[in-house]
Parts: C-alpha cells; structure tokens; sequence
C-alpha cells in the first residue's frame, strides 16, 4: 500500500457525523504510560508499561445551524456520560481507524485575529485507550434490508504461525446515524478463506445490541478467542433504511484492559 494523506477522512462522534465542521485533528494517539522502575545498579532507565490511555483532540468550525450534526450542536453540551468517538483516515473498505471510548474535555473558542472563530476539544479515553482498528463499512453505509457487506482482509495474523488467524479476539464499535424501522441488529462474522470452503459464520460475542435510533456501542469478544482471517459486517431486523458504521480491532497480540 502506497503512503496517503489524510484527504476525505470522517469523524464520528456518538452516531453523529460531524466531519463537515471539522477543521484539524492535533492529536490521535495513546498507548501504555512508561513506569521508570530504574534500579541503581543501571546506566540507562528501566522503563514497563503502566495504564492504557488514549485521547483525540479536535478544532471545530462554529456553526450555529440547529440540525443535530452539527458540531456546535453537539459538543456545546459537554456530557458527563462516555462518548464514543471514530476517526476514520479516508472512507475506503478497510481504511484505518481510531476509536475511543472517552469522557469529552473542554469546548474553549477562539477568536483569531484573522476573524476565525474555532472551538477546541479533547476526547480523553475511559477504561479502554485508543483502539486503531480497520474501517469495516466504506465510510458510512446504508442498507435497506438485512445485508451480508462486502469482506475485509485483515492479513496474516498472529505470531508464530501467521496462518490467517489472530489469537487473542477483537473489539468493535458501531455507530449509527439514522433509522427508518423498528430496529437493526449489526454483527460480524468471519472466514478463513473469503466464503469459500470455508462458509461464514457469526463471530462468537460479536453482535451489538439491536439499534432503535442514533447512538454507538463498542462490544469485546472473550481474550482468547481465535478470528479469522475475513471478516464481514451482517444487518438484520425490521427496518427500510439504516445507516451506519462499523470498526474492528482485531488483536494480534494479548489486550488486556
């Protein structure tokens, strides 16, 4: 794959699309704090891994407009509860993403001197750090019936045998945008080799809560739990339209959280 940019990407928040009022993203990233635990018999510092942790900060545009996605709409009510937060680097099937579940920090503006009136939040992570995953929808999908969604190809898979297969489970989260129906249910489900001699199957503790409206979940799969090499998200219920947007981090390695 060649090197990108980051052209066309998508943030989501809690089943919002707000990317048309975003301007810049200042930081995605998080990981394991380092615990120096140097001895002092040692010439270097001795560092292990500490608490997982993750943030997303974000400048927004202000735009008034009362339409619920708009940015202002929505962070103006700095919640108290989680929010799930999605950025996703281009909306390509299989494209990177980054997902945290996270408590939302601040919404300061600023007036520039060149006029410009920007607002700055910070997405900082609850219980679980940034999750960079693959995009399992081509940006936002929409189905009008119960769909089996085209197939991602997560690679080789864990060490020593990269035979397809991970060991150590997945994490999903789902975001949807709108609902005509009763209810749409959005699960996984997986392959060795893309549905051929190997038929799909649903991925053990791989569905999400059936969605009435606008909202986001995040699901874990058991830590030890074998994947499979393909992967596809399913929708059934009872529904003329949903739309909405799918995840996955895929573990090659243990997570524990």
């Amino acid at each position: 794959m060649s090197k990108q940019g980051g052209l066309g990407d998508n943030l989501y928040i809690a089943g919002y699309d707000l990317s048309g009022d975003i301007q810049s993203l200042g930081n995605v990233g998080g990981g394991p704090a380092a615990l120096e635990v140097t001895g002092i018999d040692k010439s270097a510092p001795e560092r292990i891994g500490g608490l997982r942790d993750g943030r997303l900060q974000a400048t927004s545009f202000f735009n008034p407009g009362t339409a619920p996605d708009r940015a202002h709409a929505r962070m103006k009510l700095l919640p108290t509860s989680d929010v799930i937060a999605a950025y996703f680097r281009g909306t390509a099937l299989g494209g990177a993403s980054a997902n945290i579940v996270s408590k939302q920090i601040g919404y300061d503006g600023n007036r520039g001197d060149s006029g410009e009136f920007t607002f700055a939040v910070e997405a900082q992570a609850n219980g679980f750090g940034v999750e960079w995953g693959r995009s399992m929808t081509a940006g936002k999908r929409t189905d009008t019936t119960g769909t089996n969604g085209p197939s991602v190809d997560f690679g080789v898979g864990s060490p020593p045998l990269f035979n397809g297969a991970t060991l150590f489970g997945l994490q999903a989260y789902l975001h949807v945008f709108a609902l005509t129906g009763t209810s749409v249910t959005v699960k996984l489900q997986e392959s060795s080799d893309n549905g051929g001699a190997d038929t799909w199957a649903d991925v053990a503790g791989g569905s999400f809560t059936a969605a009435t409206g606008i909202g986001s979940q995040r699901i874990e799969t058991a830590r030890n739990q074998t994947v499979e090499r393909y992967l596809r998200v399913v929708t059934t219920g009872t529904f003329t339209s949903a739309t909405f947007a799918v995840s996955v981090a895929r573990n090659d390695v243990a997570v524990t959280f």
